[in-house]
């Protein structure tokens, strides 16, 4: 078994592995003048989507700048509305790095705690996995500005894109980016999807699943959740360890989903050949895994489980919620339950209107329902809504002379699901993704700048021979 060598000889061999494979590139690429708040590429998302892919571009040499609104470290949600005690991913899974052997999870941790430990691990804690992105961002000196948020987008102009920053004093910025990637995670062009009934509530009694809310204000309180997924699970234990005086879960379905299909889908056939797959193909796999829905982790399901003022209630679907007395009324075909709070565990949809950044683009951009017509029997609402991505995860204008700069705009989050597989915010093909992009880029990049390259070309005057290698025998022959 391999002892613990601590992370200072892991960064030690970190840099010897990235020096043999000649990494990163040497930069190549026009400079622009950063003074004036000009970017080749500005990523918005800092979390592990985010700072994966501008690893993947300092690895070819490209330069990209990263913001994050959240504060330092507590990029992505593993800190915040993340509530689960363990990651559900396999802990061999080496997500982010990029094929680097020490840049690992795995190598991250028996560097601390050694091989023992590593095999005695089940699945990876939460909070050990935000310690480790931390750690990733830092030996690989992704610079992220924290506390910074993208307020607008102007894709007027074809080769610049106009953008609007707040930065952490509250001050407005002008940028121009000639490329922006949104790695925004599951919420990254929408928001909560919450049934019109919530509306009816004060905002002061229920939650989504993913608000920052304190639920230590749950302690004696009477709770319900709606949903049954891995983010309904979590939240319940959360209440329940929180002291709720009781957690009633509300599940629609006859029968809680037991087979991930997701899982089952994954293979590097998947990884690399969903994209290339007919229309139709695309369509009818993802509407099948959302149609079987993904189950929660066993675990997730005895944390809520093993309390007993926890009660699970299927094929119990609410048809009515009202407030009155203090209390929420919730109407089921199982009769009324009486909450003091609820929380609604119903995922995220793509919704425009939940995003203002996106005001100025959003009525310009193609959709999966823009694109392709489902047969009745594979309707899917959530599907059709998603954008319609080219082979660069570009967003595709409904009219190019409108919006000539959508194409400069490019979904590196969840919502890419339907045009490129799950390899842009999920940890199994998280590199995969960036690399893919992130060649893109660099092949799109080159083509536009070619006249520049070409300039380079002819101004390289690097010598390899100097003349004094030989001599020229036709001067010598009438020396003879």
């Amino acid at each position: 078994m391999s002892a613990a060598i601590g992370l200072p000889a892991l960064e030690q061999r970190l840099a010897l592995e990235l020096q043999s494979l000649d990494l990163p590139a040497k930069a190549w690429m026009p400079t622009v003048d950063t003074t004036s708040h000009r970017h080749h590429v500005l990523i918005v998302g800092g979390g592990m989507a985010g700072a994966t892919l501008y690893t993947a571009l300092k690895f070819l040499g490209v330069p990209a700048t990263i913001i994050d609104e959240s504060p330092a470290d507590l990029e992505g949600p593993w800190g915040t509305t993340a509530r689960m005690d363990t990651l559900r991913s396999p802990k061999q899974l080496t997500g982010p790095a990029l094929g680097i052997p020490s840049l690992t999870f795995r190598a991250w941790f028996v560097a601390q705690f050694g091989e023992e430990k590593w095999e005695a691990l089940d699945k990876i804690p939460r909070l050990q996995w935000l310690e480790y992105l931390n750690w990733y961002k830092r030996v690989m000196q992704v610079p992220v500005k924290n506390e910074t948020r993208l307020t607008h987008v102007d894709a007027s102009d074809p080769e610049w894109l106009r953008l609007t920053l707040r930065n952490p004093y509250g001050e407005l910025e002008s940028h121009y980016a000639r490329r922006v990637v949104l790695a925004t995670g599951r919420d990254g062009l929408g928001g909560p999807s919450l049934p019109e009934a919530a509306a009816e509530l004060p905002r002061s009694c229920w939650a989504h699943s993913a608000d920052t809310n304190d639920y230590a204000e749950l302690a004696g309180k009477r709770v319900g959740v709606i949903g049954a997924g891995a983010s309904a699970m979590d939240s319940a234990a959360t209440a329940l360890e929180a002291g709720a005086a009781s957690v009633d879960l509300l599940i629609r379905r006859a029968e809680m989903p037991r087979v991930n299909k997701g899982k089952g889908a994954g293979s590097p056939g998947m990884v690399y050949g969903f994209s290339s797959l007919p229309d139709e193909w695309r369509w009818k796999i993802r509407h099948y895994i959302n149609t079987q829905q993904v189950p929660p982790p066993r675990g997730s399901v005895l944390r809520v489980s093993q309390h007993p003022q926890a009660r699970f209630y299927l094929n119990c679907p609410f048809t009515a919620l009202q407030y009155k007395d203090n209390a929420i009324y919730v109407s089921t075909p199982q009769g009324e339950f009486v909450f003091d709070f609820l929380i609604f565990a119903t995922g995220f949809k793509v919704d425009w209107h939940a995003r203002p950044e996106f005001q100025a683009i959003a009525t310009g951009i193609r959709t999966w329902g823009d694109r392709y017509q489902a047969s009745a029997d594979e309707h899917d609402a959530e599907l059709a809504s998603l954008p319609d991505l080219g082979d660069d995860f570009a967003f595709q204008a409904k009219d190019t002379d409108q919006w000539p700069g959508l194409s400069r705009i490019h979904c590196f989050a969840y919502p890419a699901v339907l045009s490129h597989g799950t390899i842009t915010g999920d940890i199994p093909a998280i590199s995969d993704g960036a690399r893919r992009l992130a060649q893109s880029l660099v092949s799109a990049f080159f083509v536009e700048d070619i006249p520049y390259h070409f300039a380079q070309l002819q101004a390289f005057n690097e010598p390899e021979v100097y003349g004094d290698e030989w001599v020229d025998a036709s001067r010598t022959k009438g020396d003879a």
